[in-house]
């Protein structure tokens, strides 16, 4: 028998922990994934796999049909959500779907520009709980999309100038994420999590080089030269406008932000940065 809890993403950063952690509480929740077998091959194969892509109307209703509560992920190379995501929200609605926990963006709510401003004002008009997790730019981000960068070449290259972030673990999202599935009083509540340091690049260098034990740089490029640099990488110009949109609200320091929200939900401090580096050392080693 399926799980009532479907996670999308579950194959990617987030995602995965929260379908993870799920498993880890006995919940056996279903991953929306959009290929299976691929899928098999990072969740293992008695994992819960449905076929789902926001892409591919087909693939909506079988993948929640008896869902109560949907962990909900906006793939990063999708920007508009109009058309790819409004539907998945429209169809959870019809399918029964009672609750979903959507990992949206610190300062979303205030942000039209951004595409987790439209999902946000879709999930509160569906007339489904909801509960938006608005998170500070991920640490984690730094060991996967920065991966290359840090492990080949020595450097930082994101267009933040000497702005500053409220990095968050991952591991702290996740944490809450599986408290807002699991338990009742986080109805229609909007998070704002964040770690417990804003902390610029030079100094997210200068903790690495510590760690690493080699000099790591970061470059500070500008946005132009940011964005030319993703795109000869093969990422999509609608990835690229948003996460350069992104780097731009801390470069211009409003990315600072820190709230307590974090620590009151856990009941312990968040994890800080160099702890997250420390336990991602061998990340970052050179491929020998």
């Amino acid at each position: 028998m399926l799980s009532t809890i479907l996670v999308t993403g579950a194959t990617g950063n987030i995602g995965l922990d929260v379908y993870n952690q799920l498993n880890i509480m006995g919940l056996s929740p279903v991953a929306a994934v959009r290929n299976p077998d691929k899928a098999r091959e990072i969740l293992g194969t008695e994992a819960q796999l449905l076929p789902f892509d926001f892409k591919n109307p087909a693939t909506y209703a079988p993948a929640l049909k008896g869902i109560k509560k949907l962990f909900l992920m906006r793939p990063p190379d999708i920007a508009d959500v109009k058309t790819y995501v409004r539907p998945v929200i429209q169809a959870a609605k019809d399918a029964g779907v009672e609750h979903v926990v959507f990992l949206s963006l610190l300062g979303a709510e205030n942000n039209p520009i951004v595409p987790h401003y439209t999902i946000e004002k879709d999930l509160m008009a569906s007339g489904m709980a909801w509960t938006f997790l608005r998170a500070s730019f991920f640490m984690q981000n730094l060991s996967t999309t920065h991966l290359a960068e840090i492990r080949d070449e020595d450097s930082l290259m994101m267009a933040a100038g000497h702005g500053k972030t409220s990095f968050i673990d991952g591991r702290d999202i996740v944490a809450v994420a599986a408290m807002a599935l699991t338990e009742s009083g986080h109805e229609n509540k909007g998070y704002p999590l964040t770690g417990s340091e804003a902390l610029d690049y030079f100094t997210v260098a200068d903790m690495l080089t510590e760690v690493l034990g080699r000099k790591i740089t970061y470059r500070n490029p500008s946005i132009i030269v940011f964005a030319r640099q993703m795109k000869a990488q093969g990422n999509p110009w609608a990835y690229i406008l948003v996460t350069s949109a992104l780097y731009t609200t801390a470069r211009l320091g409003m990315a600072a932000k820190i709230t307590n929200e974090t620590e009151r939900l856990l009941g312990r401090p968040p994890i800080q940065m160099r702890r997250y580096i420390e336990d991602y050392k061998q990340t970052w080693m050179p491929k020998i």
